[in-house]
């Protein structure tokens, strides 16, 4: 039986990880024939959040340094599955489209990412400068690393077991995404997009977006040269 994992990073979401977790189709996964399981990581919350997670039937993991690179390097250090998918806990990514990009995964794609920027965006649920941080960075990761993709600081990513292996990834923070994507493209793996509908968060924003920005867009730099 393939199984999936599906990768939840938090940090202080006791309002969003519930709902999060009840979102995800883990029944029609299982109808398909597959074994689901759901890994949260707590960056050392201070609210409930590891809590409502297992009440949900999710495996938590407590990452005592905060920073969502950090939990996701540990998480897929312990992940065993032939499927894995990373969704951020606040609840802004409907986990419905797992479905979707898991058939992607199993048939074409390596790596499929859930684009915002293809898709729709709740009212409210991205500033104009979020909004143009976003396809700057992501026009620079084309440019840089010869991808086609659209939505750069996506946090909706899927991919397949062969390709965890090939990482070796460093980062601690926000600049995650764009190491990760460096090294998928540098490996020569395909990418794949789905279009999906992004929600307004219900949790104060952990990014800071000038700052964190400039961070993501060193970092592409530097990992390129």
């Amino acid at each position: 039986m393939p199984r999936v994992c599906i990768i939840i990073p938090t940090l202080n979401e006791a309002e969003a990880i519930g709902k999060l977790i009840d979102e995800i189709p883990r029944e029609a996964m299982q109808q398909k024939g597959y074994e689901v399981e759901v890994l949260v990581t707590d960056g050392a919350s201070t609210d409930r959040t590891g809590k409502i997670a297992e009440a949900r039937g999710a495996k938590v993991i407590v990452e005592p340094k905060q920073g969502k690179g950090r939990q996701m390097r540990k998480a897929l250090q312990m992940v065993d599955a032939d499927f894995i998918f990373m969704l951020d806990g606040d609840y802004t990514y409907p986990p419905s489209y797992i479905t979707e990009m898991l058939e992607l995964l199993r048939h074409t794609y390596p790596v499929v990412i859930g684009s915002r920027l293809r898709g729709k965006i709740e009212k409210g649920g991205m500033s104009l400068l979020n909004m143009i941080g976003n396809h700057l960075l992501t026009l620079m990761a084309n440019l840089l690393y010869k991808t086609r993709i659209s939505d750069l600081c996506t946090g909706y990513w899927g991919m397949r077991r062969e390709v965890i292996p090939n990482l070796s990834l460093t980062s601690n923070g926000f600049d995650f995404e764009a190491e990760l994507l460096g090294q998928i493209a540098k490996k020569g793996y395909q990418i794949g997009e789905v279009p999906i509908y992004y929600r307004r968060r219900q949790t104060p924003p952990k990014l800071r977006s000038i700052r964190d920005g400039l961070r993501i867009g060193w970092s592409l730099i530097i990992r390129r040269f």
